[in-house]
C-alpha cells in the first residue's frame, strides 16, 4: 500500500541510488502536495490526502535537521546524503532557496562529507530562485519521464501547465549541471496502455537527453507500491539496454 512520510526528517534509509540517505520532507506530514499526480507515486493520489496543505517552516526544518545530524554524527553514523523528497514536490516550498542555504551550512558544519540531493519533477525550474538553489546542491536530480506530452499527461498527470518542450528549454539552462532521472514502466491506466520503453518513446527521449546533455542520467523502474495497480516493473536487462544507449552518447548512466 502507498504511504506518506510522517515526519519532517525521516530515515535514514539505504537508497538504491544515493547510499545511506537522510530524508527531508518540506511538504505537509499529514497530506501529499505535488504538482504531479504520478500513477506510480508511492505516496498515492493527491486527492487521497486532503489534509492541511501547509509547508513545513524553514525554522522547523533547520532545527530538526540540526538535531538529527548531530545525533547521527555523535553515533558515528553520518549520512552519505541528505535528500529532499517526501510527500510531494520539494521545490514548491516558498522558501526553498533559504532551506537549501540552511542545509548546506549545517552539512558543512556537522558532516562535510555528506552530499545534498534534491529529487524534483522539474515543474518549478521556471523560478529563478529554485534554479539557483538547485545549482548549489551536489545532486539536483530532475525528472523527465517521456519526450511526449501525451505520455506525460497519462503517467505524470501534471496539475498545471506543462509541456515537454518548455521543460527541456529550462533544463538546458543548467548547462549540463544536473542529473536527469527517468522512470520506465509498463502497464495500463484507465483503459490506456502505458509503456515508455517502446522504441518510439526511447528514441525520442534519447534525442532530448542528448540535447539537455546532463552530467549523468538515472534510469529506474517500480520498487514500491503504486496507486495504480496494473503497472509492471521493467526488467533490469531492459533498463541496462536503455542505459547503454545513453552511454553511447557519452553520458554516464546508472540503473537502479
Amino acid at each position: 500500500m502507498t504511504a506518506l512520510y510522517n515526519d519532517i526528517i525521516f530515515g535514514p534509509v539505504r537508497s538504491r541510488r544515493l547510499g545511506l540517505s537522510l530524508g527531508v520532507n518540506l511538504l505537509p506530514v499529514e497530506s501529499k502536495l505535488c504538482s504531479f499526480d504520478c500513477i506510480y507515486c508511492e505516496c498515492g493520489w493527491n486527492d487521497e490526502h486532503p489534509g492541511r496543505r501547509r509547508f513545513n517552516s524553514r525554522e522547523d526544518v533547520r532545527n530538526m535537521l540540526r538535531e538529527v545530524l548531530g545525533r547521527m554524527v555523535g553515533e558515528g553514523t553520518p549520512p552519505d546524503v541528505i535528500t529532499f523528497a517526501g510527500n510531494g514536490e520539494p521545490t514548491m516550498h516558498p522558501d526553498f532557496e533559504g532551506v537549501i542555504d540552511d542545509t548546506i551550512a549545517l552539512r558543512d558544519e556537522l558532516c562535510p562529507a555528506a552530499r545534498v540531493s534534491v529529487l524534483s519533477n522539474a515543474t518549478q525550474i521556471h523560478r529563478e530562485d529554485v534554479r539557483r538553489a538547485l545549482q548549489r546542491v551536489d545532486n539536483n536530480i530532475l525528472k523527465l519521464d517521456s519526450a511526449f506530452d501525451s505520455t506525460v499527461q497519462l503517467v505524470n498527470k501534471p496539475q498545471g501547465a506543462y509541456t515537454v518542450e518548455r521543460t527541456v528549454e529550462l533544463l538546458k539552462l543548467f548547462e549540463g549541471r544536473l542529473i536527469l532521472q527517468t522512470m520506465f514502466l509498463r502497464g495500463e491506466y484507465e483503459g490506456q496502455r502505458v509503456d515508455n520503453t517502446r522504441e518510439e518513446e526511447v528514441a525520442a527521449w534519447l534525442r532530448l537527453v542528448e540535447e539537455i546533455a546532463p552530467r549523468q542520467v538515472m534510469v529506474y523502474s517500480l520498487d514500491r507500491d503504486t496507486p495504480c495497480k496494473p503497472l509492471e516493473k521493467v526488467s533490469r536487462e531492459d533498463l541496462l539496454a536503455i542505459a547503454a544507449r545513453v552511454e553511447a552518447l557519452g553520458i554516464p548512466c546508472s540503473v537502479a
